[in-house]
């Protein structure tokens, strides 16, 4: 079976496993419990374009925004030098793990490689495959519970569900795929059904502990979470970590959005009604000792930079959090999940951190690391959608439809983080397992931190007024963890760490 299942990834196609083939029995013990609603970490979308030609600056500038494409991207965050030397993921593995897939991925992801020059994967929809081409594959496992069918044909929570998805994956996909540009892609998606009881949590970590058993990826990027405090009980959340504990042992990197809500939790029930939680808390599973936290900034560079430019400081555009922090090229982002997990005690890795830090405590501290996540200094992204408007997203007052989106939310971050590990998998010429301690170890150095790291130290996560945030600062601090990457510098100090 698993020769097979490799060939399947190697040769682009996708693959449906039944649910006799993957970990039923554990999905069928861990949902005795009641968990909450996985919901994907897109904060903010907006379509700007029904055109296949991404939008200008002017465009974006026009809806209060600041876009950034591939390019200024790796700009920001100098890519530049890494791919000079061939280091872009190649033979490396990101698992992207989502609900319910998308039908066109295979064909946004071409649309979105031929307009900003990326080289294609083997399996996006019209190319020619060749020897040694990296690859897009996606991996359908169907857990039990039965497989129960997402609606399809009326609009409302179910159908707008099953788009945010949609959105979800597209963004995940090409993201991913834009920061390591030799990484095969590998999509996971289960047949989540939004019942309460069983949420999918369960599925979704049984598709993951498959992808580890069958050692289909170096890295495993998770754009979903829900707070500590939405599930039944701490146990509850404990019965599903397998999957984690098997990824550390099997040298394969874990990383999970920290949420956009800041420091509130909220609790999504069967009516429409969230509910908001009067403590601060962190989302679930960026809270994990095993997981690497993934927060989230403004970046307000260049968004018309080159790959190859040097990092540049813009506050005159947009958003407005950029112009009022003139000098900052990255502020902690209002929305980006961060603090302290009331399940999880501090891990020893955290107990050295930069100076000046922010005392972590007794409990783990989350985020780890972050990225760009504001939507409004956001990715630019290509989602095809039903062409009679019966989506259920609405963009605007009216049906969102088939173009370009500028999307913002952990959701961002996560993925590009994981495109960056498939680039430290490649140079340590395999799977680098948990980074947490490596990365601390790196960022404990002051040299190295001034050198690896842009140290965050403006802004606050204080999404809900009526819920206590905390304040970026220097060093580590409960927005932006160590804060964001120079990816040249830190990339190979993060493998001779993890040495």
């Amino acid at each position: 079976m698993r020769r097979r299942l490799l060939a399947a990834v190697v040769g682009g196609l996708t693959l449906v496993v039944p649910s006799a083939a993957f970990s039923a029995s554990a999905v069928t013990t861990a949902s005795a419990a009641t968990y909450p609603q996985v919901r994907p970490t897109v904060a903010e979308y907006t379509q700007l374009t029904t055109s296949t030609t991404p939008p200008t600056q002017a465009q974006c500038s026009s809806a209060g925004r600041r876009c950034f494409d591939p390019q200024s991207v790796q700009s920001a965050y100098n890519l530049a030098p890494l791919y000079a030397n061939g280091d872009n993921g190649k033979g490396m593995t990101i698992a992207i793990v989502d609900s319910y897939g998308s039908d066109t991925m295979a064909h946004d992801l071409h649309v979105f490689d031929q307009a900003f020059g990326i080289a294609p994967l083997c399996g996006e929809e019209g190319v020619s495959c060749a020897p040694g081409m990296p690859t897009f594959s996606e991996l359908q496992l169907q857990g039990a519970p039965a497989t129960v069918a997402p609606p399809s044909t009326s609009k409302g929570t179910g159908q707008e569900n099953k788009a945010g998805w949609a959105l979800e994956v597209s963004l995940d996909v090409e993201t991913a795929h834009a920061m390591a540009p030799g990484a095969n892609i590998l999509l996971v998606t289960t047949p989540t059904a939004e019942t309460l009881g069983v949420q999918g949590m369960p599925q979704m970590m049984a598709a993951e502990d498959y992808v580890v058993q069958h050692h289909l990826a170096n890295v495993i990027s998770q754009s979903f979470a829900s707070g500590e405090g939405a599930f039944s009980s701490s146990q509850a959340m404990l019965n599903l970590r397998y999957a984690y504990q098997d990824a550390a042992a099997n040298g394969v990197s874990v990383l999970g959005s920290s949420g956009d809500n800041g420091s509130a939790i909220t609790i999504k029930t069967p009516v429409k009604n969230p509910t908001t939680l009067p403590d601060p808390g962190v989302e679930w599973p960026a809270s994990d000792p095993l997981v690497t936290g993934v927060g989230g900034t403004y970046l307000c560079t260049d968004a018309t930079a080159s790959a190859s430019s040097a990092r540049t400081t813009d506050s005159s555009s947009n958003p407005a959090k950029c112009q009022a922090n003139a000098g900052q090229s990255e502020i902690g982002w209002t929305d980006g999940g961060g603090g302290y997990s009331s399940v999880f005690a501090r891990p020893s890795y955290q107990n050295t951190l930069p100076t000046g830090s922010t005392a972590i405590g007794a409990m783990r501290g989350v985020p780890d690391i972050s990225l760009q996540a504001s939507a409004g200094t956001g990715m630019l992204v290509y989602l095809t959608l039903p062409p009679d408007g019966n989506s259920g997203l609405i963009c605007g007052g009216a049906p969102c439809s088939t173009g370009w989106y500028d999307i913002g939310g952990t959701s961002l971050s996560c993925p590009q983080w994981a495109g960056l590990v498939a680039i430290a998998d490649q140079l340590n010429g395999g799977g680098l397992g948990l980074i947490n301690p490596a990365l601390y170890k790196v960022a404990a150095n002051p040299a190295q931190y001034a050198a690896d790291f842009h140290d965050i130290t403006v802004g606050n996560n204080t999404a809900d007024p009526s819920v206590p945030g905390y304040s970026a600062s220097q060093g580590w601090d409960p927005v932006t963890g160590l804060g964001t990457p120079n990816a040249a510098l830190l990339l190979p100090d993060l493998v001779a760490a993890s040495h």
